[in-house]
């Protein structure tokens, strides 16, 4: 059985009728201690009330008790005119009428609409709706004879907020749904329907073929997404607080931060109408994919009511900014030039190639012109990718500070007047998923040696409310292979000894591994695997066969017909679709990659086999001359993709070719990266080949995937080390 306590509060900064809220937030939570249960000070489903939304007061999802939406009025009894059926008029009030079991109970039913649309919970949810009064006392109410007065709704009373009494007044009240005791498996499906996990649920896929009688990927695939994710209180809770000050989101590869942070931007949107606020990110080809996760949000906070897509104002008001920008797309920098009256710089004004050098190049110039005399343009900024916008040259950072991120923290209003240093920079990011730098954004790197940011991202900003989080569990990409992407990305069984990697063992429990032995002594047997429970993707328990292949191959030609025979598999038989369910990757450094990813692209196409070029206008286009830089898929096709187009994307299947490129060069940490994050692609299934040479590292693959998930290794100094240097920041675990 699933068991949850837990006691959400998502905005301490919202302090509208604040103090009469808490009044009964704490009472419910004292009452509530102990249950099977979670509660919410404010549940992010937004009903329309007049021109404005507002979302429930408190919400609590009970085992026993079902569904319970309170509305709190905090007015005395002198303040209540008259009650008309449900209408309630008001004197000296913030609003002169009202009607709060409507509230309540709009709110309530729009929950119930999401737990209806499950099978096994349809119809079998008890749901209840009841008004708070924490000023009143049942007697003064009594005594204004509104007690008696028609449609009365179920009220909670001053003197009724003691645990039992409590307890017992939302047990005695009516029911808006009659609904049944659930057993672990409904209450498991109505905790996951309350976090939004339906949000993660992918369309199930139509095969084209008939079933061979042997087992296909895409009948596997159907079994996952008919699932519904099993509630993570970690993400339900930091997904919907909106912090009053700067937060740190450090993520383990696959384990949801950019969903988290797309959900997070749209409950600071509905909950702020009148915020500016940019979700920004790095890789240009996740355009469409962010969007279309905010869409998501966006629908299901409204009970989808609004949409993103196709709404003016909620993009003026929460923009979705690429870091850099084009001409015929504002992305941040492009942005805050322009809202400084300065001609946006672009490729030209830097001597620094790789992209993310590039942008914090320019970041630079434009402090130095404005004298950091930047507009104060937004209310929160969300990054996602953060390992991608720090770089190491020091000549890059301004006043020891990185540049784009001081870029972004100068654009911003404070949250405090009283404290102008307090400003809402939120930023996520995978330390193992650096491409370009060995730079990891922890505050103290970001900030430099500035005492005002000692502590930016240290400590609680109340109980529960923690200013650095590290999300552990991985839900995208199958336990074993996330496992071998780590052993291969740092090194694990290296005859040289670890190359890249964590040295401390409470930073590797925190991304969700076990240790055993002291990283302290040198040459110290240091064991570590990852339990199941960090690692929920159910793929590798359903299918039959691997799911990592590592072959190798006399000549690329070789490769290359395999490629195209495997394809042709999870077409014909598997049943999977070009587009999205299929990917392969080339390895290497830009110009060996550019050289291999035309190779592959060519062979397919003279195989009978569409493909796509990440930027390309059309199917079976090499030359793209990046006319489309947003566009990473195309519907029909096969996408062939070097890494750093495909970072931040997934897919079904994963095809990592030229792996002889990090071979011939094994101890080069970027093109080890490289091959972790191709790997951490994959939803379900990863193939990876490359040509025979006398390479230790192929001895050294074939040991880690034999190894499973767990890994024993003799303690030697790592010669990159990625452990945090501020580990005192992360406070969750």
């Amino acid at each position: 059985m699933v068991y949850v306590n837990e006691f959400i509060e998502t905005d301490p900064g919202n302090i509208a009728g604040q103090q009469h809220e808490r009044t009964v937030w704490e009472a419910v939570k004292r009452a509530f201690m102990g249950r099977n249960c979670i509660g919410y000070w404010t549940y992010p489903i937004f009903n329309r009330l007049g021109q404005s939304r507002k979302a429930p007061d408190i919400f609590i999802v009970d085992k026993e008790l079902g569904l319970i939406v309170i509305e709190v009025k905090g007015v005395t009894i002198d303040q209540i005119t008259r009650i008309d059926g449900g209408h309630w008029r008001f004197q000296n009030f913030y609003t002169e009428s009202a009607n709060p079991y409507r509230q309540a109970e709009d709110a309530l039913w729009a929950i119930l609409t999401y737990c209806n649309s499950e099978s096994n919970i349809r119809g079998r949810v008890t749901g209840r709706s009841i008004v708070a009064l924490p000023l009143v006392q049942q007697e003064e109410w009594q005594n204004r004879g509104f007690d008696s007065s028609p449609n009365c709704p179920p009220i909670i009373f001053r003197n009724q907020l003691s645990p039992a009494r409590l307890i017992r007044v939302i047990e005695e009240a009516i029911l808006v749904q009659s609904g049944n005791n659930l057993d672990d498996q409904q209450w498991g499906t109505l905790l996951s329907v309350i976090s939004g996990g339906a949000v993660h649920r992918k369309d199930e896929i139509q095969p084209t073929v008939l079933s061979t009688g042997t087992q296909r990927r895409s009948d596997v695939i159907n079994v996952v997404r008919q699932q519904l994710y099993e509630i993570d209180l970690q993400q339900a809770r930091i997904g919907l607080q909106i912090p009053p000050g700067p937060q740190r989101i450090r993520g383990i590869a696959g384990s949801g931060k950019t969903v988290l942070l797309c959900q997070k931007a749209v409950n600071m949107y509905l909950s702020h109408p009148d915020w500016d606020i940019a979700l920004v990110f790095f890789t240009r080809s996740l355009y469409d994919q962010i969007i279309d996760t905010v869409d998501k949000w966006m629908r299901h906070f409204t009970n989808g009511d609004i949409t993103y897509r196709d709404n003016p104002t909620a993009q003026s008001k929460l923009k979705v900014l690429h870091a850099w920008g084009a001409r015929d797309r504002d992305g941040f920098h492009r942005l805050m030039c322009n809202e400084n009256q300065v001609n946006p710089m672009t490729v030209r004004d830097t001597s620094f190639r790789n992209p993310n050098e590039g942008l914090a190049d320019i970041s630079r110039q434009l402090l130095t012109r404005l004298d950091q005399n930047i507009r104060p343009i937004f209310d929160a900024i969300l990054i996602d990718e953060g390992q991608d916008l720090v770089v190491d040259p020091q000549t890059l950072k301004y006043q020891d500070k990185q540049s784009i991120y001081w870029l972004a923290y100068q654009s911003l209003r404070p949250c405090d007047p009283n404290n102008p240093a307090q400003r809402r920079l939120i930023w996520a990011y995978d330390e193992t998923q650096r491409l370009a730098s060995d730079t990891i954004p922890s505050a103290p790197q970001i900030f430099g040696g500035d005492p005002v940011f000692t502590r930016f991202v240290v400590g609680f900003y109340k109980p529960g409310f923690s200013k650095s989080e590290v999300m552990k569990r991985c839900y995208r990409t199958p336990g074993p292979i996330l496992v071998a992407a780590h052993a291969l990305g740092m090194g694990f069984l290296r005859i040289g000894g670890m190359l890249s990697g964590i040295t401390e063992q409470r930073e590797w429990e925190k991304i969700g591994y076990e240790v055993e032995g002291d990283f302290r002594r040198t040459d110290s047997l240091i064991t570590i695997r990852r339990p199941p429970v960090n690692s929920p993707n159910p793929i590798p328990r359903l299918w039959e066969g691997n799911i990592i292949d590592f072959n190798l191959y006399n000549t690329r030609d070789r490769e290359l017909e395999v490629l195209a025979e495997n394809i042709r598999y999870n077409l014909e038989v598997d049943g999977l679709q070009p587009s999205r369910q299929i990917l392969v990757v080339v390895l290497g450094d830009n110009y060996v990659a550019s050289t291999l990813q035309n190779k592959v692209a060519n062979f397919l196409m003279q195989s009978g086999i569409d493909i796509f070029i990440p930027s390309a206008t059309r199917l079976n286009e090499i030359r793209t001359d990046n006319q489309n830089p947003d566009a990473f898929w195309h519907e029909g096709g096969i996408t062939v993709s070097k890494i750093s187009r495909a970072k931040g994307n997934e897919s079904d299947m994963v095809y990592v070719l030229g792996l002889d490129h990090v071979a011939s060069s094994e101890n080069n940490v970027n093109l080890r990266n490289q091959l972790f994050v191709a790997m951490t692609r994959a939803r379900g299934w990863v193939s990876m080949s490359g040509i025979q040479g006398n390479y230790p590292m192929y001895d050294e693959i074939n040991r880690v995937l034999a190894s499973g998930n767990t890994f024993s290794f003799i303690n030697r100094p790592s010669q990159h080390n990625i452990s945090h240097e501020d580990t005192e920041e992360d406070n969750n675990n």
